[in-house]
């Protein structure tokens, strides 16, 4: 040997073995059916509830105003009342799916897909003509309510009649992967970009919580779980006292409005216009109108998020330390989110409702999966909805806080879409094709169809009914939908069909999980309570 060193000693054999396939995610402290105590259950319950709250502010305050046609100070009571309706219907859509849906840990909140159609019907020409900004308000309510109710009945029966199960059927850990992943990276125009709007808050908070949920567990010698579990709540109030001292110092006295309105604690509006007792109620907006072309646009969202939720349930399940849901089971939770899809429109919440991705990023984080903890949390939604004046304390904090949280939550589901590649064989240049392609078109597509927006103020696909833009324009703007679907397709249609290809997809590590009754485990995670299996067939 040159040198005349002495020959490296040969790599142990242990060291030669890749890492195990696990079919549960280890390292999980509690999972799916181990509830932690309740002193700790409630605070971690609490912590979902703050970290829901930025879909559900952020969405009302920018639809409130344009549903008044411009006029933000005097809908203040409005966006108040919208987002209070939004907490309530999301607490008794979450229950809904805990205890009778899919029972994974999964919140059932508002979604930012349902944005393009809803503006459609905001700036509809037939409300142009209602001056008065209150009852603009109310007649957009109205006609968004109806084509909600409409295409409830989408997810519903989809769901219910045990068609999303069959389809379903088709995927594998291969086409899961370009679905769980971008329904988690491809919301990155919510995390630094909203950051930076307010970077003296958002950076400190990105910061705190890096530190407070990677570093300082590794530096404690003991209660390290402390921080690992609730490095959200930490860091949020250290921030948020922050930003108020920021804020009564004077230090955005003389900022322009838009830093204003983000940087500071005061600009929510929502506190002082906040009834401290207000139970939201079926059509507290009047009766829906209902519109044809509006429906079927909402219609063709509800399809987007049905897809987007898929992904999003799989991550739950999967931080959840839950074995791959029986497809009886998926179609069962998308047919309850149908129904919460349904709610929404009766209630009058203005937008629609799907898996919550923050939430299932924060199960990631705080490596507690248990359904005793969301469950705790959408008590939460209801309580503070209507106790208006608490819940609005909690609803003002600022949006740069929210979207640093962003940051690290849509990041581990997104990883969570990332770890499936285990289950398949990325030596195979079959594997490669589809996850680069299908990955690389879902990202490009949509900011095609984005950036074409935000130049000629409309999607590509430009007529005058637009209601029939919305149904082409909206699906194609949605990384998960795009590359998800993509992913299928290729995955079902491209040769070969052998075997090998079988197993390079990943099919036969979920084979015992088709059904209940092939794994012990799936009856115990997913098994409805009581006698009610009897309504929902597993096969």
């Amino acid at each position: 040997m040159a040198g005349g060193g002495a020959a490296a000693p040969p790599p142990k054999q242990d060291e030669l073995i890749p890492h195990p396939v696990k079919d549960q995610l280890p390292g999980v402290s509690y999972c799916i059916t181990s509830p932690p105590p309740w002193p700790e259950a409630i605070l971690l319950g609490f912590q979902h509830y703050i970290v829901m709250l930025g879909t559900t502010v952020l969405i009302p305050s920018f639809l409130a105003p344009q549903m008044g046609g411009g006029k933000a100070n005097i809908l203040f009571t409005e966006k108040g009342s919208m987002i209070q309706t939004l907490q309530f219907v999301a607490g008794l859509n979450t229950l809904a799916q805990i205890l009778l849906g899919t029972r994974l840990p999964a919140v059932i909140g508002g979604s930012y897909t349902y944005i393009p159609a809803t503006l459609s019907i905001v700036l509809a020409g037939r409300y142009s003509e209602i001056l008065e900004p209150v009852e603009r308000f109310k007649r957009i309510m109205r006609g968004i309510q109806g084509a909600m109710i409409v295409a409830s009945t989408l997810q519903i029966v989809i769901g219910f009649s045990g068609l999303w199960r069959n389809v379903t059927r088709f995927m594998s850990p291969l086409s899961t992967v370009p679905l769980v992943a971008l329904s988690g990276f491809g919301l990155y125009e919510l995390g630094f970009p909203l950051v930076a709007k307010c970077v003296e808050i958002g950076l400190p908070q990105l910061i705190l919580l890096v530190i407070f949920s990677q570093c300082l567990p590794h530096l404690m010698k003991g209660g390290k779980h402390v921080f690992t579990r609730f490095a959200v709540l930490f860091s949020v109030i250290l921030v948020w006292i922050y930003a108020h001292l920021l804020t009564i110092g004077g230090a955005y006295k003389n900022a322009a409005p838009t830093t204003q309105l983000s940087c500071r604690t005061d600009r929510a509006g929502i506190i002082s216009v906040a009834p401290w007792i207000r139970v939201p109620y079926p059509f507290q907006w009047g009766a829906p109108t209902f519109h044809a072309g509006e429906a079927f646009a909402m219609m063709a969202t509800s399809f987007v998020t049905l897809v987007e939720s898929t992904g999003a349930f799989i991550a739950v399940s999967r931080y959840a330390s839950a074995t791959p849901m029986p497809h009886s089971v998926l179609s069962r939770g998308v047919g309850w989110q149908g129904l919460g899809i349904l709610f929404s429109g009766i209630f009058g919440t203005g937008n629609g409702s799907s898996v919550s991705i923050e939430n299932a990023g924060l199960l990631g984080l705080t490596r507690v999966g248990s359904r005793r903890v969301v469950q705790v949390s959408a008590v939460f939604m209801i309580f503070f909805s209507v106790l208006g004046k608490f819940g609005a304390v909690f609803a003002s904090i600022p949006a740069p806080i929210v979207a640093a949280l962003y940051c690290i939550l849509f990041a581990y589901v997104g990883v969570g879409g990332l770890g499936f590649l285990q289950f398949c064989n990325m030596n195979a240049f079959r594997t490669k094709f589809i996850l680069a392609f299908s990955i690389f078109m879902g990202l490009s597509i949509p900011q095609y169809f984005n950036e074409y927006r935000s130049v000629k103020g409309y999607g590509p696909i430009h007529s005058s009914a637009k209601w029939f833009n919305d149904m082409i324009n909206v699906p194609f703007s949605s990384e998960p939908f795009v590359a998800g679907v993509l992913a299928l397709i290729l995955d079902v249609t491209l040769p070969p069909k052998d075997g090998t290809t079988r197993k390079d997809r990943g099919m036969h590590w979920w084979d015992r999980f088709q059904s209940y009754k092939t794994d012990t485990r799936s009856e115990e995670f997913y098994s409805l309570p009581c006698n009610l299996n009897k309504f929902f067939p597993s096969v």
